[in-house]
């Protein structure tokens, strides 16, 4: 399926207002898709929305809460109908450290947001691609989601139980619908530097990566429910 054949797209995309997403959203946005995105910050969520205004819309929301999950998915759906594609993208990546040094409250919150925000947008949003008839669900994965590494156990353990719970979908789900689990590759992202600093600089940016990713995320359909990608 080419990006041509999926024109005029719906795209939900959590995690818009920086990084990744970021870059995602003016790539989607230039190729003339409706983007509904998200992100905590309330200043750059109301950049956002200013440099891209309607059709795209784009809302202060914290999907490890999932209430306000549940409500922004019920305003957009009302107003958008079902999106054709959700990427589940919003992620946070722990301080550096042994596992045992990692506080309680830090690996809760980053499990709360990687693990619980995924499952919250997925049951917000799911029903009415169901109802549909079609939709993807992507939902991002990382190299650390398929291998592990010292001193990013939170981070490994959640994007591990991303995988698991994207293959688990996809065997749930009916017919003309799809769940894929995304690796974006190595990127030079504020989350990266957070975890491999010395090196990061050295790994494409995000505005370079997005033309390729968005051909993928665009090319997802029915025939790859279950898969687990790398871009």
């Amino acid at each position: 399926m080419t990006a041509a054949a999926v024109d005029r797209r719906v795209i939900v995309l959590t995690g818009a207002t920086r990084g990744l997403g970021r870059a995602l959203v003016d790539e989607f946005a230039a190729r003339g898709h409706t983007v509904l995105g998200c992100g905590r910050g309330a200043a750059r969520v109301l950049a956002l929305q200013q440099a891209l205004p309607a059709p795209h819309v784009f809302a202060v929301v914290d999907v490890a809460d999932d209430a306000a999950a549940s409500a922004w998915a019920a305003r957009l759906l009302d107003t958008h109908g079902a999106p054709h594609l959700v990427i589940n993208n919003a992620a946070l990546m722990n301080t550096v450290a042994p596992l045992w040094e990692i506080p309680a409250a830090d690996f809760g919150r980053l499990m709360d947001v990687n693990v619980d925000g995924t499952v919250n947008v997925i049951r917000a949003f799911l029903p009415a691609m169901i109802a549909a008839g079609r939709g993807v669900v992507a939902n991002l994965s990382s190299g650390w989601g398929r291998s592990t590494s010292p001193r990013v156990a939170p981070y490994c353990a959640s994007k591990h139980a991303v995988e698991g719970l994207t293959g688990a979908l996809a065997q749930e789900l009916p017919a003309g619908l799809a769940a894929v689990a995304v690796s974006p590759g190595v990127v030079d992202t504020e989350m990266l530097r957070q975890a491999w600093a010395e090196d990061a600089a050295a790994c494409p940016k995000p505005r370079d990566w997005a033309p390729g990713a968005a051909d993928v995320f665009l090319g997802l359909g029915p025939a790859d429910n279950g898969r687990s990608l790398r871009i």
